[in-house]
């Protein structure tokens, strides 16, 4: 089993996953050496290759498909090779100052569409939101096990964001523990309510859209901004704009909306910047079915939101030793470019 390891100075916990290196992906060559040498007619996530998987926890099928055959439309299975694993709540260990405690948790796959070659902004927006509506129920149905506090919900396209599998998919880990980042933004969030009497994820939405610069697309229920201080060039947050702190509570024509968001803001990413590797994930508050008592003003002071990085730049020394991010790009200049042409 895997291990949640805390660092006693950043307070920031890692999971130390020995068994993940059995994994086929590591070790392999560059991708141009992997396409010689791996046959292109198999991946495991590709229909009729249900065996190759664990039996699905969720399925959205065709009328009389069968669980895990083919006749799907998104499929959600546990990860092969897990970085946390079921089980009972995890008991915290001391040696000496040292913390740590087993590496229970979930990990799952969401395999987007059956289609091998079609990711998100090539599929159809109600074909979309049923994959946001998977995940919107895979964490419920998670979230009703009290031992995990937070649900994450991330997805990397492209090798360079770090995916091992070319096939459209995401991915959706609960840890015991709140991370340290999400930590951050909760404190953060309830700081500058005390401070300005409002959401300030409300605010920021409000004054970017009467300001524009950095607006980059909008509905009826959300809208897509770059960042004021953004850390990576073209990187953009979905901000839903009705208040909430949880992304399971978004409705059916929210998520509508949302569907429709991403197709066009992905689409872009692959139109104008030559469709780049990138990461996204989706920021929650944490378990809504526990007590937390560190974040009293949660449901007002939280704003649950979107957050897409394209990876055009590399994370180098500067970086990982101060915090700082050097961008080329000014947030300003790349809503001009993602921005819809008048």
């Amino acid at each position: 089993m895997s291990e949640l390891r805390k660092d006693i100075i950043s307070g920031r916990w890692v999971i130390i996953a020995a068994e993940r290196s059995k994994r086929p992906d590591d070790f392999r060559p560059s991708p141009a050496e992997e396409k010689k040498r791996e046959p292109a007619s198999f991946c495991p996530f590709c229909a009729g290759n249900e065996s190759k998987t664990p039996r699905e926890v969720y399925a959205l099928r065709k009328k009389g498909a069968r669980p895990d055959r083919p006749g799907w439309l998104v499929r959600v299975v546990p990860n092969k090779f897990p970085a946390l694993t079921r089980g009972l709540p995890p008991v915290p260990h001391e040696d000496g100052i040292f913390r740590w405690m087993n590496g229970v948790g979930v990990h799952e796959v969401v395999i987007e569409t059956p289609d091998h070659d079609r990711e998100l902004p090539d599929l159809p927006v109600y074909h979309i939101q049923h994959v946001l509506e998977a995940y919107k129920l895979r964490i419920i149905s998670i979230e009703e096990e009290f031992q995990y506090k937070y649900v994450h919900v991330f997805k990397n396209k492209g090798r360079e964001a770090g995916a091992s599998l070319s096939h459209p998919h995401s991915q959706i880990v609960a840890t015991p523990i709140i991370p340290k980042k999400v930590n951050e933004e909760l404190y953060g969030c309830e700081r500058l309510h005390r401070q300005h009497g409002e959401c300030i994820v409300c605010r920021i939405i409000r004054e970017e859209t009467k300001l524009g610069d950095r607006l980059v697309l909008g509905n009826d229920h959300f809208c897509v901004v770059t960042p004021f201080a953004p850390r990576f060039p073209f990187e953009m947050r979905v901000y839903p704009l009705r208040h909430s702190p949880w992304y399971t509570r978004m409705s059916k024509t929210e998520s509508l909306g949302l569907a429709k968001i991403l197709k066009a803001t992905l689409g872009k990413l692959k139109n104008i910047l030559s469709d780049p590797p990138y990461n996204f994930y989706i920021h929650q508050g944490p378990n809504p079915n526990l007590v937390h008592e560190a974040w009293a003003n949660l449901e007002k002071s939280f704003h649950w939101h979107i957050e897409i990085i394209p990876i055009l730049t590399r994370v180098a020394g500067f970086e990982w030793g101060t915090g700082f991010y050097i961008n080329p790009v000014p947030p300003e200049t790349a809503a001009s470019f993602l921005r819809p042409s008048p």
